[in-house]
C-alpha cells in the first residue's frame, strides 16, 4: 500500500499532512524544540489502524515515530519527513475493573486520566509525578512515581500489553503469552512495537494524602542536603521527596521541596519535621485528594517552552558539587531568558530493588536520580546548543563529586537521557548496549524476532542479533 489515497480509504482514524489546517497542532509537542516536520501524522483509532500505518510507512520507506503523550523533550515522539503513529487523539482512555483491581489504559493516555479513573473506586497505581505526561513513554522506559516506594516501578505493575509489531501482527504480551516480548517492553522502550493498550495493577489507596511544596532560601541548600542524607536511608514506603534547586521567574534562586506522605496532614508534618525545622519561607503543603498528587509539579512544567534535560545517578547527595553546580546554574541564568533546575529524586528504593533483575529489561541500580533541566522561550538551534553544552557541564560537575560511582551507575534514569533518541544531535549509537548492560544480548535476540529490520529505532535503538 504505497498510495496515500488507498491508505486513507482503509484507515479509520485521521490522517494529517502539511496541507491540512490542523497540521501545526498535529506536530506540536510539550517542548517546542521537540517538534519535527512529519510528512504524515496518523491518528490511529485501534490496533488495526496501527498495522495499516506501519504497512504504509514501510511501503514508502518512511521512518516511524510513535506519539503517546508527546512529552519527550528529545524528539522521541516526532520525526522529520516521516510518519508519526499518534495514539493521543483516539486511544487515550482508562477503564477500571474494580473487582479484578486492574485498569485498561489506552496507549495514548496521560496519567491524569488513569489517576482520576482509578480513584473513583479508591484505587491507584504507580504513575508519573507530572500528570500530563503520557503513560506509554514513562512505562516503557521503567517509570518512577510517588507510589514506587510501596509498589515498585510502573513496569512492576504491568499485567499485560497489546502491541502491534513490525510485520503488523497484533500480539498480547504477559507472563505466559509472548513472555519474551513482555520482558523486553518492561524497560526496553519502543524498540519492539506500538503499544496500544496496557493493563495495570491497581492497589487500595486512601482518598487523601499529605503533599505539596515548601519554599526555602538558596542558602539552605547545605542543610537540606545534610538532612536529606539522614532522612533518606530510613524513609518508609509511605513517603518521597523531590528537591528542586531552581531559578524563579524573577531570576532569583529558590529551592522547592516537594513532599509526599501517604497519610494524614498531622502524620505528614510529623514525618517531615526535620525539614520544617529548617524554616521554609513558604508552606504550600496540605492534605489533598489523591488524584491531585501527580499534579503538584504541574506549575513548574507547563507546555510551550523549549526544554533540554539530562539525568545522572547518585548514591548520595554531595553538598560541595551540588553547590558548585547550582552556582553555575545561577550564572547561566543571570540576565538571560534561560531558567534552570537541578532536581534530586528521593524515592525509597527497597521495593524496586527487591524485584529480580532478570524479570525485566530495566536496569535496577541502587541509586537515586538527578535531573538537570534548562528552559527558554526563543526556539533557535543556537539556544538548544547552549542548553546542551551547559547541561553536560552541570552533570559533569555533579558526577565529579561522587566517590565510588562506576560509569554504569552514573548513567542515570533512561527516560532522562538525551542520547536515547536516534536521529537527534545527542544520539549515541552505542548507548543502548551500555544502558541495558547484561540484558543487551537477550534484547538483541528479541529484537531480531519481532523487528529484524529495526523500523522501531527512535529510543535507545537495539541492534538486532
Amino acid at each position: 500500500m504505497d498510495n496515500i489515497s488507498d491508505f486513507k480509504r482503509e484507515f479509520k482514524g485521521d490522517i494529517v499532512t502539511a496541507s491540512d489546517p490542523d497540521y501545526p497542532q498535529a506536530i506540536a509537542r510539550w517542548a517546542f524544540n521537540a517538534q519535527r516536520p512529519a510528512k504524515v501524522v496518523a491518528f490511529v483509532k485501534d490496533s488495526a489502524d496501527v498495522a495499516l500505518a506501519i504497512k504504509y510507512a514501510r511501503a514508502n520507506e518512511l521512518p516511524i515515530a510513535i506519539r503517546g503523550g508527546g512529552h519527550s523533550p528529545y524528539g522521541a515522539s516526532s520525526i522529520r519527513d516521516g510518519l508519526v503513529i499518534d495514539l493521543s487523539r483516539h486511544i487515550n482512555g482508562a477503564v477500571v475493573d474494580a473487582e479484578k483491581k486492574i485498569v485498561h489504559v489506552g496507549g495514548g493516555a496521560i496519567w491524569e486520566t488513569v489517576d482520576k479513573a482509578a480513584m473513583k473506586y479508591g484505587l491507584a497505581t504507580v504513575g508519573g509525578t507530572v500528570n500530563h505526561t503520557g503513560v506509554g513513554g514513562l512505562l516503557l522506559g521503567g517509570g518512577y512515581g510517588w507510589l514506587s516506594s510501596r509498589h515498585g516501578l510502573v513496569i512492576d505493575n504491568l499485567v499485560q500489553a497489546t502491541l502491534v509489531t513490525a510485520d503488523g501482527s497484533i500480539l498480547t504480551a504477559n507472563d505466559t503469552e509472548n513472555p519474551d516480548l513482555f520482558f523486553a517492553i518492561r524497560g526496553g522502550g519502543s524498540n519492539f512495537g506500538v503499544a496500544t493498550e496496557f493493563v495495570l495493577k491497581l492497589h487500595p489507596q486512601r482518598r487523601t494524602v499529605f503533599a505539596g511544596h515548601l519554599v526555602f532560601k538558596a542558602t539552605d541548600l547545605e542543610k537540606l542536603i545534610e538532612v536529606g542524607q539522614h532522612w533518606y536511608p530510613n524513609a518508609t514506603d509511605k513517603e518521597g521527596i523531590l528537591q528542586m534547586n531552581a531559578v524563579a521567574p524573577d531570576g532569583n534562586p529558590v529551592i522547592l521541596l516537594f513532599v509526599f506522605y501517604n497519610g494524614t496532614e498531622a502524620e505528614g508534618r510529623e514525618n517531615f519535621k526535620v525539614f520544617f525545622d529548617i524554616g521554609p519561607v513558604a508552606d504550600e503543603t496540605r492534605e489533598i485528594p489523591y488524584e491531585e498528587l501527580n499534579s503538584i509539579q504541574n506549575f513548574m512544567t507547563p507546555p510551550g517552552r523549549n526544554v533540554y534535560m539530562k539525568g545522572l545517578a547518585q548514591h548520595k547527595s554531595d553538598w560541595p558539587s551540588f553547590s558548585k553546580a547550582y552556582s553555575r546554574v545561577l550564572d547561566i541564568c543571570k540576565d538571560t531568558e534561560f531558567r534552570g533546575v537541578l532536581l534530586i529524586e528521593y524515592f525509597p528504593l527497597t521495593k524496586i530493588s527487591s524485584i529480580d533483575k532478570t524479570l525485566t529489561a530495566f536496569r535496577r541500580d541502587p541509586t537515586h536520580s538527578v535531573l538537570v533541566a534548562l528552559m527558554w522561550q526563543e526556539n533557535k538551534e543556537e539556544n538548544t546548543e547552549k542548553a546542551r553544552k551547559w547541561a553536560h557541564e552541570l552533570t559533569q560537575i555533579i558526577v565529579d563529586g561522587q566517590d565510588g560511582l562506576t560509569g554504569t551507575l552514573s548513567l542515570g534514569y533512561t527516560n532522562y537521557d538525551p542520547s536515547a533518541v536516534s536521529g537527534e544531535k545527542d544520539a549515541n549509537a552505542n548507548k543502548a548496549k551500555i544502558v541495558f548492560a547484561g540484558n543487551y544480548p537477550k534484547l538483541q535476540g528479541i529484537k531480531k524476532k519481532y523487528d529484524p529490520e529495526n523500523i522501531f529505532n527512535k529510543w535507545f535503538p537495539i541492534t538486532p542479533a
